[in-house]
């Protein structure tokens, strides 16, 4: 046996990790997609994306700048990524998550590391991704039905010097 070599059974679902002569299990079930929210600031007013009606999850809902972590990619990398995919802004994204919490994602858990940036320049260029966008204050983000925890999230990060 192999110090730290895999083994899948695609039948099962099952990948099993070999540490010395112990077997750990995962199953399906312990997968968590990682995602990254930028809540990009421009003054005291904080940008908000709609999520186009054509997206599979969350059609029609204001956020901030998401997306998933790719395999063996930094949050932080990802953060960065993700505004410029989403977004074409020019900002800077603060190294130190303003919050992380859990969600769920069409039904499979999800790990949601929230970062605090400065707008730096440029206009938003809206992906497909998106519908709409609204730099707002951080009460008419509550209006927009913005997530409750991503509205507690924002008023943290507006503290953030």
């Amino acid at each position: 046996m192999v110090l730290g070599s895999f083994d899948t059974d695609p039948k099962k679902g099952v990948l099993s990790l070999y540490v010395d002569s112990r077997v750990s299990v995962v199953t399906e079930e312990a997968k968590q997609w990682v995602a990254v929210t930028v809540l990009v600031f421009r003054g005291d007013r904080v940008l908000a994306m709609q999520r186009a009606s054509a997206e599979a999850a969350g059609a029609g809902i204001w956020e901030g700048i998401s997306g998933r972590v790719e395999a063996d990619e930094d949050p932080l990398a990802a953060a960065k990524r993700e505004v410029v995919e989403e977004s074409g802004l020019r900002v800077r994204v603060r190294p130190r998550p303003v919050d992380t919490y859990a969600a769920r994602r069409r039904g499979e858990p999800m790990t949601v590391i929230v970062f605090r940036a400065e707008h730096e320049g440029g206009e938003v260029v809206l992906s497909l991704e998106h519908d709409a966008y609204r730099w707002c204050s951080l009460e008419e983000l509550t209006e927009l039905g913005v997530p409750a925890r991503l509205i507690e999230a924002a008023h943290r990060a507006r503290k953030v010097v």
